[in-house]
């Protein structure tokens, strides 16, 4: 049992999964907090396409 027990301790594998999912959260993160800047100046500036072909003769 005792053997099972520093095994379980010494174990890595588990560290790496763990790591994989912090760097995932992270960029989960940064997504959401830039997506609605980005996604507001991508509309406006198809407005003012928008506007200038209207505008156009």
């Amino acid at each position: 049992m005792k053997n099972a027990i520093i095994r379980f301790l010494r174990d890595e594998e588990g560290a790496s999964a763990i790591e994989y999912a912090l760097i995932a959260a992270m960029v989960a993160v940064a997504l959401v907090t830039f997506i609605a800047p980005v996604r507001t100046a991508i509309v406006a500036i198809f407005t003012d396409i928008q506007t200038a072909l209207e505008g156009a003769p």
